[in-house]
């Protein structure tokens, strides 16, 4: 196993080095030397070209130089990098620039990482990947609940309205859907204030 460890400052780099001991009255069951990346040992890519040659180390190059001089133009040979990426493997761009995105946070640097990238939607409330899938997660409990009241009040559902439910990801009319699931007569009347789809 390898613990790599990425540190914006010298200090927590020369501390994170180790070792560290894991064990019990002065028996060493596990002894760790972590491989720790820091403003001394990471180079400083600005160029868009040498990003986009090896775009995990300039990322891990952003992370570690972000609070140093040359942090915003990391960020920005980065951007270039991965817009040129997003055109051919958008799976891969998109990785990394949520990565960088949760990584720098709220800090001056995550502000212009996201405004350097605003020319995409990986962001919060934009589609990313986590919060697409938090959504679809959310959306599933909501038909459950929905299809499970239908069945304790004995109400049908067809397969096609079944379908309906379990594929629909807004969860405003889940919501709305979940509220007429418990006063509904016939399961169409779920849909009743819906134009046809």
């Amino acid at each position: 196993m390898l613990l790599v460890v990425v540190c914006q400052d010298r200090a927590t780099a020369k501390w994170a080095v180790g070792p560290f001991d894991c064990g019990t009255r002065g028996w060493t069951a596990q002894r760790t030397y972590p491989l720790v990346a820091g403003p001394d040992n990471l180079p400083v890519i600005t160029d868009a070209r040498t990003a986009s040659k090896n775009l995990a180390l300039a990322v891990l190059s952003a992370v570690a130089h972000a609070k140093g001089p040359q942090g915003s133009a990391i960020l920005k040979a980065i951007a270039r990098a991965v817009q040129e990426l997003h055109q051919t493997d958008p799976v891969t761009a998109g990785y990394f620039a949520e990565f960088l995105d949760i990584t720098l946070g709220n800090s001056p640097a995550g502000d212009q990482w996201r405004t350097d990238m605003s020319f995409v939607s990986y962001f919060p409330g934009r589609g990313t990947v986590r919060e697409t899938a938090y959504l679809e997660g959310k959306a599933e409990g909501e038909a459950k609940g929905i299809l499970s009241v239908l069945e304790v009040r004995g109400i049908p559902v067809p397969d096609s309205v079944r379908e309906r439910i379990t594929t629909c990801i807004d969860l405003d009319q889940m919501d709305a859907w979940l509220q007429r699931s418990l006063t509904v007569e016939r399961v169409e009347d779920l849909f009743a204030e819906e134009p046809s789809p």
